[in-house]
């Protein structure tokens, strides 16, 4: 595994900006896997006085995905493309409230990723060291997004 000052800042490789960026660093990021860490902040969207929603962890893992998407096109020599979350199989979350200063690490791990843009990963996410949710995550990354949110594309 490659060291942390390896990889670049989490913001060159998501297409999320301003607060909707969740994510803090890219800790590792290979052919198939990828894992990434947020901490919970008070000023980020869906948190309140006692933290973040459990529910929002499937955000999480949709952007440890987008991480993964980005670095590989990073590596291809792209623009981190904009891509779908489509779905998640059996999230299931231990903890109702990711509590305000904690440290999420998110790992995902590509199970499927069709010629056709779809994409289907394993993911986990562990507070402060355990692990405390995990889904499988269907994604969409179409060749061309804006083709496609304009109805260009089938």
């Amino acid at each position: 595994m490659q060291d942390i000052d390896n990889f670049p800042p989490v913001a060159e490789v998501v297409p999320h900006s301003g607060a909707m960026l969740l994510l803090d660093a890219l800790l590792h990021a290979d052919d198939e896997r990828c894992t990434v860490r947020a901490t919970v902040r008070p000023a980020q969207p869906f948190t309140d006085a006692a933290g973040m929603p459990g529910w929002v962890g499937i955000e999480y893992m949709a952007q440890a995905i987008a991480a993964w998407a980005g670095m590989r096109d990073r590596r291809a020599a792209r623009p981190p493309a904009i891509g779908f979350l489509l779905g998640s199989r059996r999230y299931a979350c231990d903890v109702p409230v990711f509590p305000i200063g904690s440290e999420l690490t998110i790992t995902v791990q590509a199970e499927l990723i069709g010629d056709n843009g779809l994409g289907q990963f394993a993911c986990r996410m562990a507070l402060d060291g355990r692990e405390v949710a995990r889904a499988n995550v269907s994604v969409f990354q179409p060749a061309d997004a804006q083709a496609f949110l304009q109805g260009q594309q089938p």
